[in-house]
């Protein structure tokens, strides 16, 4: 295979990772900045393992995100869009 087409190939999926990656924070800034998400639950006195659900709301939009950010790393690694480090010596 000609390294134009393995070139355009290695594009295509960056491109890719780039869109689902956009999706995957545009779907978790919805749901922190949609008010009537937050509304349903910021009343609520049901706690879940001592904490009160709304804030098992923000704390899992920043455990998804933190999740995402990870999975963006390793793929971006696997695709070697990170450059190695060099020792400065």
């Amino acid at each position: 295979m000609s390294s134009m087409i393995m070139a355009h190939n290695m594009r295509a999926r960056i491109s890719l990772k780039n869109k689902v990656f956009a999706l995957y924070l545009s779907v978790l800034l919805f749901f922190a900045l949609f008010p009537p998400l937050y509304l349903s639950v910021s009343g609520s006195t049901h706690l879940i393992m001592g904490v009160p659900l709304p804030i098992i709301y923000w704390l899992s939009i920043a455990v998804f995100l933190g999740i995402g950010l990870w999975v963006m790393y390793l793929a971006e690694c696997a695709f070697g869009e990170i450059p190695e480090d060099e020792e400065q010596s």
